[in-house]
């Protein structure tokens, strides 16, 4: 019996190898081409999981994550055909632990579903990438999101999971406990580790209590370096933001364009503010301040529920309202996002916004500035070669200035397929040890190849 014929009897319906079923995973958001895989899995258990993996090592096989299909590197893409293991089906919240301020759930869980099934418990999962991507692909990729200048990314939120490795061996890694200092810290090798050392059939994370007061608002500028000059006096000055947004003018048209909001076309900064009534207002009023004397304009509170969610909707609404800057038929968006200690971004930004200019691009800047990473969004043609020459080359440009200023080429999206050319520049001999662990944890290549680590000359 082939593997193939294996995981028919064992899935029956919940394995398929039909065009249509592997056309669903092979697309993504971003603009990379289709990749098909061979089949597409669907496990309901960590022991399906595990046996899936089994027959596919046995076959040399590969094996290829899939969440919600939102990562913006290809993570989940099939490059090398395969098995697409599908975790939509193990969305269970497993154990909600409201004395320990953590929760159980499988993989597929996606962060809205979460919240909503916390609503009763005073409790609540912060991250916030924007897109409702599933909590097993958010920890693969060491997702973050506009929250995480407060409660952190999912290396800090996540306290143990359950995993399934190249042979199909399962482990668990951690414990609910909040710290440990037992052993090798496998929980935070594998978040972050895209899918390539091993399988996350199971994750622990860190709850927090619902703020008992919010206030958001939205405040503007007549130059992008004084709202980066605001953002760096507000972290140096020790608020605790719970968001603190750019958008740059060219945003700002594309949400006015795609949603008829009517903001005025200068650059902005989104707020959030979480505490007690008092901690709240007082926060507010030295944010104010502080914006208000690097000659912020238009400071318009969001006092609503609903005017909140409207506002977070809308920026998370970046991605269609940068296509409406250039809807012309067969255009693609290509994002990237940098990352720089809180002192350099003033630099940064200025760097990319030149160097768009400079190369005739027409690209936007978002960024969750509070913790030093922005994201740059270019519509480009993907069948003009002389446009993705220049796209690529405005990306290079931003990851060796990121680097140069003691950042990182990515703080959110991940590596994927679109920054393993960056990676030596990036971790120089460390890349050699990154390459052995890859070995020692999947011997035969087959998890999630050709993704992450940059292919050894």
């Amino acid at each position: 019996m082939t593997a193939f014929e294996a995981l028919d009897h064992l899935l029956g319906q919940r394995f398929s190898t039909s065009l249509a079923a592997r056309r669903q995973n092979a697309g993504n958001e971003a603009h990379y081409p289709e990749a098909l895989p061979d089949a597409v899995a669907c496990p309901e258990t960590a022991e399906e999981v595990a046996e899936i993996m089994r027959h596919c090592a046995a076959e040399g096989i590969p094996v290829t994550a899939f969440g919600t299909g939102t990562s913006l590197e290809g993570q989940h893409l099939a490059m090398k055909g395969g098995v697409s293991l599908d975790f939509s089906r193990m969305n269970k919240v497993l154990q909600i632990n409201a004395e320990d301020m953590n929760v159980v759930v499988q993989p597929g869980v996606t962060r809205k579903q979460l919240n909503e099934e916390l609503r009763a418990s005073g409790l609540f999962f912060p991250l916030d990438p924007g897109a409702d991507a599933s909590l097993g692909g958010m920890a693969a990729t060491r997702a973050s999101g506009t929250t995480a200048v407060r409660y952190g990314t999912m290396r800090e939120n996540v306290l143990a999971l359950q995993a399934v490795m190249s042979d199909g061996s399962l482990i668990r890694t951690g414990t609910a406990a909040r710290k440990s200092s037992a052993g090798y810290d496998l929980t935070h090798l594998l978040v972050g580790s895209e899918g390539t050392l091993g399988l996350i059939t199971e994750l622990t994370l860190k709850l927090h209590g619902l703020p008992e007061a919010v206030a958001a608002a939205t405040c503007h500028f007549d130059s992008v370096a004084a709202a980066v000059d605001c953002v760096i006096l507000t972290i140096q000055s020790g608020i605790p933001m719970a968001r603190i947004e750019l958008v740059d003018e060219m945003m700002v048209r594309g949400f006015n364009l795609h949603s008829g909001i009517g903001l005025p076309e200068k650059p902005h900064l989104f707020l959030e503010f979480h505490g007690g009534p008092g901690a709240v207002r007082e926060q507010v009023a030295m944010f104010r301040e502080i914006a208000e004397d690097a000659g912020a304009g238009g400071w318009k509170d969001a006092e609503t529920t609903e005017e909140r969610s409207a506002l977070w909707s809308l920026r998370h609404g970046a991605l269609p309202a940068i296509g409406a800057l250039d809807p012309r038929p067969g255009r693609k968006t290509y994002s990237t996002d940098v990352c720089v200690p809180i002192s350099r971004l003033a630099e940064a930004v200025s760097v990319a916004q030149a160097e768009a200019r400079a190369r005739g691009i027409l690209a936007t800047i978002v960024g969750h500035v509070g913790d030093g990473n922005f994201h740059c969004g270019m519509r480009f043609d993907p069948a003009a070669p002389a446009e993705v020459e220049a796209v690529l080359a405005f990306s290079g440009v931003l990851a060796e200035t990121a680097l140069r200023l003691g950042g990182t080429v990515s703080g959110e999206h991940g590596i994927g397929l679109g920054k393993q050319k960056y990676m030596a520049a990036e971790h120089g001999a460390a890349l050699d040890w990154m390459r052995r662990v890859k070995t020692a944890f999947d011997p035969q290549a087959i998890l999630n190849p050709g993704k992450l680590l940059p292919a050894n000359d």
